[in-house]
C-alpha cells in the first residue's frame, strides 16, 4: 500500500498527462489563495499548530477615516512576520513608528509568538529597528549598487519586554494628530 504524501493531502488531483508552468506578474487572488491554502494545510498537518493569522496596526486620518499608513504582517508558528511598514513623512520622528511597532510586537506576544522577523532596505529604516531592539540577521546586496536588503529579528520572549504579555491586549486605539510641517 503506498504511503500518503502529506504535501498532496487535500490538494487538487495532479493532471495525468503533464504539468504546465507559467510565469506571471499578475496572479489572480484565487491563484495566490490556492498556493497559500495548500502550504498552510501542509504546515498544520506537519506541525499540528494552526495559528496563522494576519496582523495590522493601521494609522487613520481622523478627518477622513482613511488609512494613511501603518504596519502589516502576519503571525504563524510562533513567529511574527512584519511585511510592510510605512508612515507619511509628516508623521515620522515623533515616536509614532515606535508605538506602532510595539503594538504589533505586543499583539504577536498575545498570540504566543516568541520571535519576530522582517527585512528593510539599507536606505529605509534599519537604524530605526535597531533602536527598537531588533538584531541583524544578515544582508543581501540588491539594486541600486551599494544597497542591500537588511534582515532583522527580535526575541519577543526576552525578559523586560515592552508591553502586553500572552493573554493581555495592548489597549485601545490611539488618536494621532499629524505634526505641523511648514514655516
Amino acid at each position: 500500500m503506498p504511503a500518503t504524501d502529506p504535501t498532496t493531502a487535500g490538494a487538487p488531483p495532479r493532471p495525468a498527462s503533464r504539468t504546465e508552468l507559467f510565469v506571471t506578474d499578475a496572479p489572480t487572488p484565487d491563484d495566490l489563495a490556492v498556493v497559500s491554502a495548500a502550504l498552510d494545510r501542509f504546515n498544520v498537518q506537519t506541525s499540528g499548530v494552526d495559528d496563522r493569522g494576519p496582523l495590522a496596526v493601521l494609522v487613520r486620518d481622523p478627518e477622513t477615516d482613511r488609512v494613511i499608513g501603518g504596519l502589516t504582517g502576519r503571525t504563524s508558528l510562533g513567529l511574527l512576520f512584519v511585511d510592510l511598514f510605512f508612515l507619511p513623512p509628516e508623521l515620522r520622528g515623533g515616536g509614532l513608528g515606535a508605538r506602532i511597532l510595539r503594538r504589533a510586537e505586543d499583539e504577536a506576544r498575545a498570540r504566543g509568538c516568541r520571535s519576530a522577523v522582517l527585512y528593510t532596505i539599507s536606505f529605509q529604516a534599519p537604524d530605526f529597528y535597531r533602536k527598537q531592539g531588533w538584531q541583524l540577521l544578515g544582508e543581501v546586496p540588491c539594486d541600486p549598487p551599494g544597497t542591500s536588503r537588511v534582515f532583522l529579528t527580535k526575541d519577543l520572549a526576552a525578559p523586560g519586554g515592552n508591553g502586553a504579555g500572552p493573554g493581555r491586549h495592548p489597549g485601545p486605539p490611539e488618536s494621532v494628530a499629524p505634526k505641523s510641517v511648514g514655516p
